[in-house]
Order: C-alpha cells, then structure tokens, then sequence
C-alpha cells in the first residue's frame, strides 16, 4: 500500500496526517482519498500539488507500496 501523506488544509479535510492505501496508480489512490474523506477534501485535492517520492508529478503514473504520494495544499503568507 503506498502512503498518502497530507499536509495543511488536506490535514484538515481528512481528519488525519497519513494513511495507507492500496492503488496501483496515483490517479486510483486520489479517488480512492476523495471517496474515504469526502467533498472538503476532493475540493482540497483540487487545489493542491501532488508529488510522489518527493518529486512534482503530472498525469498519472503507477505506484507502488512503497510510494509516498503527498497532498500539498497552496501556502500563503507574508510579512
């Protein structure tokens, strides 16, 4: 099972820092997420850059049970 890891306003939506679940592509794992955690979330995921092993992605690879996928919702800030 690759680790989904979430951050911020994903965080927030899911009720929880990381879960695992089983996917064999990044496209399944993300609609798997958005069917566990609800509308908030999928709104969020919407909004949000998704990387796997630390790295940007576009499109939708495979994973495997070893992957880290990240949800990283945009950051805003300033002084």
């Amino acid at each position: 099972m690759a680790t989904l890891l979430l951050f911020g306003p994903a965080r927030r939506a899911a009720g929880q820092r990381s879960v695992a679940i089983d996917a064999a592509s990044l496209g399944e794992l993300l609609e798997a997420a958005c069917r566990r955690f609800g509308p908030e979330f999928e709104q969020v995921l919407h909004a949000s850059a998704v990387w796997v092993n630390g790295d940007p992605v576009e499109g939708d690879p495979a994973i495997g049970e070893l992957d880290e996928v990240a949800v990283l919702p945009p950051v805003s800030g300033g002084a």
